[in-house]
């Protein structure tokens, strides 16, 4: 309850600064999200190459890969979205 008055009165009164809001995300949530949305993408890179392929071996081969890669971009691309002041 004490967190929702401190958010709403947040947003209310508009105090905030770019100095506040360009360190709110931790390199930990990065990671979180990379990994959370590689879980997604690759059910989906798995699904699709096995309906490709027709060979489940060769479709998590490749899901495997995808994984590990996209992650480690994704992860990368929030970073340096995170340093751009445009939008915030």
């Amino acid at each position: 309850m004490i967190v929702d008055q401190m958010i709403l009165d947040k947003v209310a009164s508009k105090k905030t600064t770019f100095e506040g809001d360009k360190t709110s995300e931790k390199p930990i949530r990065s990671i979180a999200k990379a990994v959370s949305w590689r879980v997604i993408g690759t059910l989906d890179t798995l699904i699709v190459s096995y309906i490709l392929t027709g060979e489940i071996v060769l479709a998590t081969s490749i899901a495997s890969i995808d994984f590990i890669t996209k992650m480690i971009l994704y992860f990368f691309h929030e970073r340096i979205w995170n340093r751009v002041k445009w939008g915030r």
